[in-house]
């Protein structure tokens, strides 16, 4: 019961304060910086024109960012394990996946559009970039969090180092795993409206609307925008935390 009620308390009190904040300490005049929530509602979710409009983006940079984060979790869980079998491959690959997370990935969007193109790939490429590092890190940890104890008890039993990673390290690692997959959800979703931001061809994204509303001053339907992005992120984020849930309750029972 918690889990539902403080959430929407909190909504409750962020909208009070948004409403406050635009109808009393902003004028008239400078209303259009912070509209009123009614008034983002009513002219951006409400307005059959800008649902045409969001809709269809929004869809298209969801595409991307599912697309991206299946990658990332793939690509990030398999390296990972391999870095935790091998502590030479930890110390040759680790440092690059720092190094992937630590670039600027506003500077080498535009560099990847060059050489890749702007199409439906190079934008699930930025996803991959920017979503993976916690996939790796995580699962890592995951693996190599497993008690002391439990490999040598795997060693007396002579198991193999297959057996060893399906049967303890991956069980083991799951919760960690899943956290990763959190993490990399919300920044899928960023990968892909950074992708729309700066990829102007081919099928319009959120991000490329949200840049258009910015120069048109529509600051209702870019609010809308915007909330219906970090949405998508949330939902995500919700289905891996459920997901996690049912899986703990599988192994509790």
């Amino acid at each position: 019961m918690v889990r539902v009620v403080a959430p929407v308390v909190v909504l409750g009190l962020v909208l009070a304060g948004w409403t406050f904040t635009s109808q009393v300490l902003l004028t008239p005049d400078n209303r259009f910086l912070l509209p009123p929530p009614q008034d983002v509602l009513r002219n951006g979710l409400l307005d059959p024109f800008a649902r045409e409009q969001i809709l269809p983006a929004l869809w298209s940079t969801t595409q991307v960012a599912l697309v991206g984060l299946g990658v990332s979790i793939v690509l990030g869980v398999a390296l990972g394990i391999l870095m935790s079998q091998a502590r030479w491959l930890e110390f040759s690959l680790y440092p690059y996946a720092v190094l992937l997370q630590t670039i600027p990935i506003l500077a080498v969007v535009p560099l990847l559009g060059f050489w890749f193109g702007y199409d439906f790939n190079s934008r699930v490429l930025v996803c991959v970039l920017v979503s993976s590092f916690p996939l790796i890190t995580n699962t890592l940890f995951g693996l190599r969090s497993v008690e002391p104890g439990l490999h040598d008890l795997f060693t007396l039993h002579h198991a193999s180092r297959w057996q060893r990673l399906v049967r303890l390290q991956l069980p083991a690692a799951l919760p960690a795993i899943l956290t990763g997959m959190k993490i990399s959800a919300g920044l899928s979703v960023i990968g892909a409206i950074i992708a729309d931001f700066f990829f102007r061809q081919g099928e319009a994204g959120i991000g490329r609307l949200i840049d258009v509303y910015r120069q048109q001053l529509a600051t209702e339907k870019l609010l809308s925008a915007l909330c219906l992005s970090s949405l998508v992120g949330l939902v995500l984020f919700w289905c891996f935390d459920l997901l996690g849930t049912w899986i703990q309750r599988r192994r509790t029972d």
